[in-house]
């Protein structure tokens, strides 16, 4: 007699449902399948070479970092001129006899500590004659915070006597009496004749300028009087003056040494040196 509880077990071929072979969903490594949507998401690895160019700044004008160190120099001192259109020579002074004597202070030293020490300075030792029979000693002693004070005080002196003695008291506006001067070389002589004299003789290189200009491919030299050889062709000369303070400008606030803000460089696009 059969239970009602246990029921004749079914044929085998019934119990046993069929088996259907699936393969497995084979998802690639570089796309994340985002479910519900269909949709994708690139993987986090590094940038391909074609994302970053995409990513450069496009040129604003025809010029661009690939061309010609002559075609980029325009735009190059137009954008700079319209970015830092109050650059001048930071330097403080009233005569070309002041703007000479913070010159050669400037050497190894700040604008901003020279500005501080000048004053004093000039209410003591108003003309080179004055300066020319400064005692030694007060003399380094008031200008030891700009640095290597007893090199400078020597040049000073020395300086002051030859302009008292050769040139009447006079600062000399032409390039080869200037530097004929005891510590007056060819940038010294560029600031003075371009700032002091509104003559446009050359060049002033200085770190920044060299840094600038390196970076932008306008030259590949490090000697200051190479580099300026190389920038005067790409440039008028009524610009040379003034190309120094915007080079200078552009040194001291985005072209910094050690880590240039290449993302705020208004010469992205035309530097080969950008890192954008």
């Amino acid at each position: 007699m059969r239970n009602k509880r246990n029921p004749p077990r079914q044929p085998l071929s019934q119990s046993r449902p069929k088996v259907v072979s699936k393969k497995p969903l084979v998802v690639s490594k570089k796309v994340k399948v985002v479910h519900g949507t269909g949709a994708t998401k690139p993987s986090r690895g590094k940038p391909t070479r074609s994302a970053t160019r995409a990513a450069r700044p496009a040129p604003r004008g025809p010029a661009s970092r690939g061309a010609p160190a002559a075609v980029r120099a325009p735009e190059i001192f137009k954008r700079l001129h319209e970015t830092y259109p109050d650059a001048h020579c930071a330097l403080d002074f009233q005569s070309p006899y002041q703007l000479l004597v913070a010159t050669i202070l400037s050497a190894q030293c700040t604008d901003k500590r020279v500005n501080m020490v000048t004053p004093a300075l000039f209410r003591r030792y108003a003309t080179p004659e004055a300066l020319a029979a400064a005692k030694p000693e007060e003399l380094e002693e008031m200008i030891k915070s700009t640095g290597f004070f007893r090199n400078k005080a020597r040049s000073l002196v020395g300086m002051s006597t030859a302009i008292a003695e050769q040139h009447g008291g006079v600062v000399p506006s032409r390039m080869d009496q200037l530097v004929d001067l005891p510590g007056v070389g060819r940038k010294t002589a560029n600031v003075i004749l371009g700032n002091a004299f509104n003559r446009n003789e050359g060049i002033v290189v200085d770190t920044h300028v060299t840094r600038v200009s390196q970076r932008l491919a306008l030259t590949a030299n490090t000697d200051p009087v190479k580099i300026e050889q190389d920038l005067m062709p790409f440039f008028p000369r009524d610009q040379w003056t003034l190309l120094a303070h915007l080079f200078i400008e552009h040194g001291r606030q985005i072209c910094i040494a050690r880590a240039p803000k290449c993302e705020q460089c208004p010469l992205s696009d035309l530097c080969p040196s950008s890192r954008v």
